[in-house]
């Protein structure tokens, strides 16, 4: 399929912006609309996009953990972050106009996902005890408690999702509110690898670390008090 042809396909395909904060909305999603028209046009498949969104990822993890922060270590890494968190969302994007949407890519996409947050978590770690100047042992406690957190609403929002009862097709959905899109902004992955071109300056980057874990945190219970209420009612089949 030609590259605008399937530009021109993609925008008319989207999934609900619902409880998808201001970034994925207007940045990712498009630069995702974009690799997976590119994707498409070259041949590639969803799961080759898959792992081109985790090479991305993963070199960046895999510089954080190995170099001593500095300013172009910070560009390195938020860029390696960001290109994979595109196409991320390129792949899913690329499976609806391929028309190849499978469980067995689904699962490769989310499985990558738990690996990258898991990992990414583990070489701040991993940076804070091999280069950082810590005022305090116990800071090394931060990026633990950050990954706990990480995978808890990961896995939370995506159980909740799979166990809640099914919208009817014809059923209306309701329009996207805005003031959430802005909320749900400080624990949206897209503005958690801006902090990452904070590492040139280890103040600033604990300072701004440790600021987004304490947001998701305050997240985390909204989410699993949210979560809970409106799966008590679900009765098992």
């Amino acid at each position: 399929m030609a590259f605008g042809a399937a530009l021109r396909e993609l925008r008319g395909a989207q999934k609900s912006a619902k409880g998808v904060s201001l970034y994925s909305r207007h940045i990712n999603r498009p630069a995702g609309r974009v690799l997976a028209a590119a994707a498409c046009h070259i041949g590639l498949k969803p799961n080759h996009v898959t792992l081109i969104s985790a090479a991305f990822s993963f070199t960046a993890v895999a510089a954080l953990a190995c170099t001593p922060p500095s300013w172009p270590l910070a560009l390195t890494v938020y860029l390696g972050l960001a290109v994979g968190f595109a196409f991320d969302s390129a792949d899913g994007q690329l499976a609806r106009l391929r028309r190849e949407s499978s469980a067995a890519g689904e699962w490769l996409d989310h499985v990558v996902d738990c690996a990258k947050i898991t990992a990414l978590h583990a070489a701040v770690l991993i940076s804070f005890y091999r280069f950082f100047d810590l005022p305090d042992d116990a800071w090394l406690l931060l990026p633990l408690g950050f990954q706990l957190t990480t995978v808890l609403i990961f896995f939370g929002g995506l159980l909740a999702d799979k166990l809640a009862p099914k919208r009817a097709t014809a059923t209306p959905l309701p329009a996207p509110s805005r003031i959430r899109a802005v909320a749900l902004l400080p624990v949206d992955y897209g503005v958690f690898c801006v902090v990452f071109l904070l590492l040139g300056s280890q103040r600033a980057f604990l300072a701004g670390y440790a600021t987004l874990f304490a947001a998701h945190v305050l997240f985390l219970v909204a989410f699993m008090a949210k979560w809970f209420r409106g799966l008590t009612a679900v009765r098992p089949a």
